[in-house]
């Protein structure tokens, strides 16, 4: 549990910095002048940098792990942070905003192997308290940008470098707890009879199955993208909310999230991974479909049961496609964070585009139906190799 704790807090200052992008989006639009398609590109470039390098990082941290490399990675998030406060063109937000998405591929391969190897037998609660600390950083990130950022400046992003600082401090330190951690382990293992290991599932399986974890994880972060990036210019556009207010439901949607992460995690555990999958993702279905048509007030409730529900399904999904391969979870983790982060970057842009054309408070209208991919999720294998 310390590491597991540590972890969790690490993730969240980790994602807290990460947030500040999207939270600042009207700032930028503004100062820039940009239209939505601009906009879009700066997640592009922060989620593509990250997609892509993810899995790399990830095969190369199954042949040689590397704790320490969350703390190179939060020196690159530092650059990014620093880089946005003082940008000067827009280009320049594009670069500063790529070096975060590298700081975000070095973190998670190898703090989602450091997770399951903590976890004692409990995978979904592993990965549902390691997960908590991003959403809750996700979602604290736009609140202090409504705060500290929107009053005072896009400048002021550079007050948070301290957060970075301490992160740092607290990665080196759950490093080296991990080292000292997995050491006892091996010397356990020595003594004990040896056990047999799972070997995951066969070839075929495993490609019909990662196929439809990744149009299912498409249909969710495609849909939650809509939401991270242009939540705050629908509530705007709408319903004539403040950025201030906007921020604020941002929030209250974001920290849901992190609550639904846990939950899931949990009942995963208990039910199945295949079971929270499909429920998480078409269970939101009808809510999505009514959300475009109600006031400002069932705005924010309808987003907060969206989010409570979609948001449950990362873990599941993932720990879904680790057991599939155990022994690839360094790949496994930076192939599908770097997918979360590049299926949203690359949905982000296109959404951008088309509210462009056809408006922002269209395009919520034809991403509710983004959910009803959930229905693929009943093509999954049943069984499942134990991870």
């Amino acid at each position: 549990m310390p590491v597991l704790a540590a972890l969790s807090v690490a993730h969240l200052l980790n994602d807290l910095l990460q947030s500040m992008i999207p939270a600042i989006y009207p700032l930028i639009k503004e100062a820039y002048a940009l239209d939505f398609a601009q906009v879009g590109l700066i997640t592009l470039a922060f989620q593509v940098s990250s997609s892509l390098l993810q899995p790399l990082l990830g095969w190369f941290t199954d042949r040689r792990p590397w704790p320490y490399a969350m703390v190179a990675g939060m020196g690159a998030t530092l650059a990014g942070l620093l880089g946005l406060a003082f940008a000067v063109s827009y280009p320049m937000v594009l670069v500063a905003a790529a070096l975060v998405g590298v700081g975000s591929a070095v973190f998670h391969p190898e703090a989602t192997r450091m997770a399951r190897h903590a976890a004692a037998g409990q995978q979904g609660l592993a990965q549902g308290v390691f997960q908590i600390g991003g959403h809750a950083g996700y979602a604290i990130g736009p609140l202090l940008a409504a705060a500290v950022i929107v009053p005072r400046g896009q400048d002021s992003l550079a007050w948070f470098s301290g957060v970075a600082l301490a992160a740092m401090a607290l990665m080196a330190w759950t490093a080296n707890r991990y080292v000292a951690m997995r050491r006892e382990q091996a010397q356990r293992a020595r003594q004990e009879p040896s056990r047999s290991v799972a070997q995951g599932a066969a070839g075929a399986r495993v490609m019909v199955a990662m196929a439809i974890l990744i149009a299912l994880l498409f249909s969710k972060n495609a849909y939650q993208a809509s939401f991270t990036s242009y939540y705050t210019f629908y509530l705007i556009e709408r319903f004539g909310a403040s950025v201030q207010l906007s921020q604020v439901m941002l929030f209250v949607y974001l920290v849901v999230g992190a609550l639904g992460v846990l939950v899931g995690g949990v009942v995963g555990d208990r039910i199945g991974r295949g079971k929270v999958i499909w429920l998480s993702i078409l269970g939101a279905l009808p809510f999505a479909l009514l959300l475009p048509h109600v006031d400002l007030f069932w705005t924010g409730v309808l987003s907060v049961v969206i989010s409570l529900i979609m948001s449950s399904a990362f873990s599941a999904i993932l720990i879904y496609a680790i057991d599939l391969v155990p022994h690839r979870v360094g790949l496994v983790g930076g192939l599908f964070y770097g997918l979360a982060f590049g299926l949203g970057g690359l949905a982000a842009a296109g959404l951008g585009l088309a509210a462009d054309r056809i408006g922002i408070v269209e395009v919520f209208r034809l991403c509710a139906w983004l959910p009803a991919v959930g229905l693929i999720a009943l093509l999954l294998p049943k069984a499942q190799p134990a991870g």
